[in-house]
């Protein structure tokens, strides 16, 4: 991805794709604290690179997860939901094993994406970067 531009390129396109993501832990559980919050932050930035993703934001409450991503065309919004939430809640498991007893899934199945224009991405970013002092 270019670093700087307004727009990113691959072979066939120019674009400029960026989504707001939410998450909830199964039962809005207030699990995403602490140790699990950092390794949480950790493991969305690792599979986000992976993935050719660049978060653009990131805030981690106890009960939810705010991302802001910028995304290749080729990435439908639903798969890199699927590939952030399976990847880790895989690992969040293996490494808070009382994750396991205290939820039958790590995650619900539910989530909230909207596509986010360059007039409204700086809004989006203050507003998630704002959710700690909440």
């Amino acid at each position: 991805m270019m670093a700087h531009s307004r727009y990113s390129r691959n072979v066939g396109a120019v674009y400029s794709l960026q989504y707001h993501i939410v998450f909830c832990p199964k039962y809005r559980r207030k699990v995403l604290v602490g140790e699990v919050e950092d390794a949480l932050k950790s493991l969305l930035l690792q599979k986000s690179q992976e993935l050719g993703l660049e978060i653009k934001a990131m805030e981690v409450m106890p009960d939810h997860v705010h991302l802001f991503v910028a995304a290749d065309p080729t990435d439908a919004p639903q798969r890199i939901v699927a590939q952030l939430k399976g990847f880790t809640a895989h690992e969040l498991r293996e490494r808070f094993p009382y994750l396991k007893s205290r939820l039958p899934t790590l995650w619900s199945r539910s989530y909230f994406v909207a596509s986010v224009g360059e007039v409204s991405a700086e809004t989006i970013t203050r507003y998630i970067e704002a959710q700690k002092g909440r």
